[in-house]
């Protein structure tokens, strides 16, 4: 983790002078003024709606990219909160299911390869598997602005995650996987040609990184699904899902297009039952099949 700054010490204490229930007001607030006046971005949410769920009007799909804003404004509301998270309390921000599952994969002594999305609130998720069951190690992209990367990296380090920058870090990866650690992955972002399989999402191909099904072949590490889901009375509800069949033809390119694909229908799977709270902002089918060379 990068050393603290006075800068990072200053804005932390700033925002937890503000309430938490007020934060949350003024953030909402001010993401429902991104979403009124910055039409560009408004456009790509919706744009992604409409396509993804052609069976939906449109007074549907503005009331759920309303609230994908408000989500998000929740998100970074609650961020600065994720410090004083601790074992005795963690239980006050949510409950957690799948420890079964959890276990029952710890057992095999090949470490863990957990996957999620910019879904909830992805960063208590992190927070909270680290206090209830063990830290993992976060596979992340560092952020070019030196400050907010120091916030972000405190409070992803709060509760002993570990993380490690992406690209380059597969050998490191590897070993903590042969140690039995556990590695976390987010699958649910657009990436270059070069780096991804195109796989169908909501119905269209999206290339997603195929990084997670080539680790699994590799390693022989179990691979789980974990996503957190608000809930209506504003706690959480973390769920662990059970392992992920690994589909092993001996065809490298086959297996690498079939287990992503199959990862990324639990993805759209938990996006569908709940729409507003995942990252509809983000342009997930930027890049097209036909820039593929």
């Amino acid at each position: 983790m990068k050393k603290e700054t006075w800068t990072t010490r200053i804005i932390f204490a700033l925002f937890r002078i503000i309430p938490p229930g007020v934060r949350k007001i003024v953030f909402k607030a001010l993401m429902m003024l991104f979403y009124q006046f910055s039409g560009e971005h408004r456009l790509i949410v919706l744009n992604n709606l409409a396509r993804s769920f052609p069976e939906k009007d449109m007074t549907e799909l503005t009331r759920i990219a309303r609230d994908c804003y408000r989500n998000l404004g929740i998100v970074v509301a609650e961020f600065f909160d994720i410090i004083s998270m601790t074992r005795e309390n963690v239980s006050d921000w949510l409950e957690f299911e799948g420890r079964d599952a959890y276990l029952k994969a710890r057992e095999k002594n090949r470490g863990i390869l957990f996957f999620t999305g910019h879904f909830g609130n992805w960063e208590i998720a992190a927070a909270a598997f680290a206090l209830l069951c063990q830290p993992i190690n976060i596979i992340y992209r560092s952020l070019d602005d030196p400050v907010l990367g120091g916030i972000v990296d405190k409070v992803r380090s709060h509760t002993g995650n570990k993380l490690i920058p992406k690209g380059g870090a597969a050998r490191k990866i590897i070993r903590l996987l042969a140690e039995n650690e556990s590695i976390g992955i987010l699958v649910d972002q657009n990436v270059s040609w070069r780096e991804g399989v195109f796989v169908d999402f909501f119905g269209r191909p999206a290339s997603t990184t195929k990084g997670l099904a080539a680790l699994a072949l590799q390693t022989g590490a179990p691979v789980l699904p974990g996503f957190i889901f608000r809930m209506k009375n504003g706690r959480y509800r973390l769920v662990i899902g059970p392992e992920v069949e690994i589909s092993r033809t001996g065809d490298y390119e086959r297996d690498i297009f079939e287990n992503t694909q199959r990862f990324t229908k639990i993805v759209e799977y938990n996006v569908r039952k709940y729409p507003e709270q995942w990252f509809w902002l983000h342009q997930r089918w930027k890049t097209k099949m036909s820039q593929v060379r």
